[in-house]
């Protein structure tokens, strides 16, 4: 953004990466895949970097109101700096926290969850995708808490997995019946409470039950847990947990 402002451009969109998308060594890959979704569609955008923090939904989620505000207006004096009107989120949370916690502190952007503008892309041809790349495979998705049930964001993704030619297969738990991950509600970040069975555990037996050779995932919090999941089941022969980015731009036609 400071690049091309120092050059007097304005991009479209601010693609918002979040804490995952920019630490974390496997959602990282996700992030390069949907820039290069973006950079391939000739979408007019551009990243924060260095400039990028928290957007306060951890401590928000985890009681901390305070340092919540205080994340909150350093992210909207920056997106205001810019000018920002339009972005897009990867992180569901990212998403779900500045589209509908950002008003009450006076930051009124339009946000987009990037399920939502792959399947944009799709449907205006922006992108071209090889639809027998998933041939003889079984895919199903398992729904963030808060892109379904916290924004009601259940199609899209669905219409993006799709798009290609595959058996896909609903998740006994799934759409507003979906189970947690595990990670919500700052749960990422404490150690587990008592009980039986972790979360990620039963929602990994869901998973497996359905019979499928890919898990799609559309946030980090879920990738993590659900790949967990799967080395805890000793599965990772059989069951391969991909995000909706990577599904996407490794079969996109050239």
């Amino acid at each position: 953004m400071a690049d091309l402002k120092a050059k007097g451009h304005q991009p479209e969109y601010l693609f918002w990466v979040g804490c995952a998308g920019a630490f974390d060594k496997r959602y990282q890959k996700v992030t390069r895949a949907f820039a290069q979704i973006l950079n391939k569609a000739n979408i007019d955008y551009a990243v924060l970097g260095t400039e990028e923090t928290c957007t306060g939904d951890p401590a928000k989620r985890a009681g901390n109101e305070m340092l919540f505000q205080m994340q909150a207006m350093q992210v909207i004096e920056t997106f205001n700096t810019y000018q920002v009107q339009k972005i897009i989120c990867t992180c569901p949370h990212c998403f779900n926290i500045i589209k509908n916690e950002y008003p009450e502190l006076g930051g009124h952007y339009e946000v987009m969850h990037y399920s939502s503008f792959l399947q944009h892309l799709i449907d205006s041809g922006r992108i071209k995708i090889k639809k027998d790349a998933f041939v003889n495979k079984k895919i199903t998705f398992h729904d963030p808490c808060y892109l379904g049930r916290g924004n009601g964001i259940y199609e899209a993704p669905r219409k993006v997995i799709n798009a290609f030619d595959v058996d896909y297969t609903e998740l006994k738990r799934a759409k507003s019946f979906s189970l947690c991950c595990g990670a919500g509600g700052a749960q990422m970040f404490k150690e587990a409470e008592k009980g039986n069975k972790e979360v990620f555990e039963e929602r990994t037996e869901d998973v497996l039950a359905s019979g499928a050779d890919i898990v799609a995932t559309a946030c980090p919090f879920c990738m993590t847990m659900l790949s967990d999941g799967i080395k805890y089941k000793n599965k990772e022969d059989s069951l391969v947990n991909m995000d909706l980015a990577e599904l996407i731009e490794q079969n996109m036609d050239t």
